[in-house]
């Protein structure tokens, strides 16, 4: 696994790697992703590294809980108004290329193509 010092989402953190900041504060950071999959597409992360989704226990249950819970106003924020996907990518089954723990929010304006009516619509 990665380790803290060569983790390249670490040294974002420690502002060793440039990146264009959605959101800051003592316990994570939202920034946009450097090859965007649809017009919104940022990443939050936690400050403290957590390889993956796997290696989470209980006491990243607050942080985890604080970035869920500001996806849906950072996403609105970058225009994003009307929903947007979350994904998490866990180890290498999951496709997961940085080994420290992130949400891709992706978005924006019909981002993934029209969406077809719902019947009865």
């Amino acid at each position: 696994m990665t380790t803290v010092k060569d983790c390249v989402f670490c040294k974002i953190v420690r502002g060793e790697i440039p990146s264009r900041k959605v959101y800051e504060d003592d316990d994570m950071l939202a920034f946009h992703d450097i090859a965007p999959q649809a017009p919104v597409h940022f990443m939050i992360i936690p400050k403290d590294h957590v390889d993956s989704l796997a290696a989470v226990g209980p006491e990243h249950e607050r942080v985890l809980g604080r970035m869920f819970a500001t996806a849906g106003r950072l996403a609105r924020e970058q225009g994003s108004p009307e929903g947007f996907r979350t994904i998490v990518n866990t180890g290498r089954i999951g496709r997961q290329d940085v080994y420290h723990l992130h949400i891709h929010i992706l978005g924006g304006p019909e981002p993934f193509g029209r969406m077809m009516p719902l019947p009865g619509s």
